[in-house]
């Protein structure tokens, strides 16, 4: 379970080091591979462990091609999708392609979502989650109804 936030600094070879409290979890259920894509919804990057992105990818590849939603969500996640060692070192060297779409530069901010990772620019994230942040406190009443029993 992959929570929390950390700001990362990209290096000049264009790699991350992922935080030692990941590693292990990492190295024991996916010998350090991870997947790499786009998120179709937000710039930024989703950084799955390899196990699970086999999954997602099977769901996404038996979705009916004549469908033309299906089609982009699989030209874009799919193809997107890019497999990554972590060093011996916990570095993980991001494609420039990848960092491209992003806009991630030199300071990246790693968001934990459970079974993977968000990648933000660290820019585009403050101001994404200022948006969000601001919208929720003006559409208060949208609140989903599975949300509203929800107690923190």
């Amino acid at each position: 379970m992959f929570r929390g936030i950390a700001a990362l600094n990209l290096d000049a070879k264009g790699r991350i080091t992922i935080p030692t409290r990941y590693r292990d979890d990492l190295q024991e259920d996916n010998e350090n591979q991870l997947v790499l894509t786009i998120d179709t919804e937000e710039q930024c990057l989703l950084l799955y462990p390899l196990a699970e992105w086999e999954v997602i990818e099977q769901k996404i590849a038996a979705l009916p091609s004549f469908n033309v939603a299906s089609r982009r969500i699989q030209r874009l996640l799919i193809g997107h999708a890019t497999e990554l060692d972590v060093d011996s070192n916990g570095r993980l060297l991001l494609p420039p392609l990848l960092r491209e779409y992003a806009g991630i530069e030199k300071r990246v901010m790693l968001v934990g979502q459970g079974n993977k990772f968000e990648l933000w620019a660290e820019a585009l994230w403050q101001s994404s989650r200022d948006s969000w942040l601001q919208a929720d406190m003006q559409n208060n009443a949208d609140v989903p109804s599975e949300l509203q029993n929800l107690s923190l």
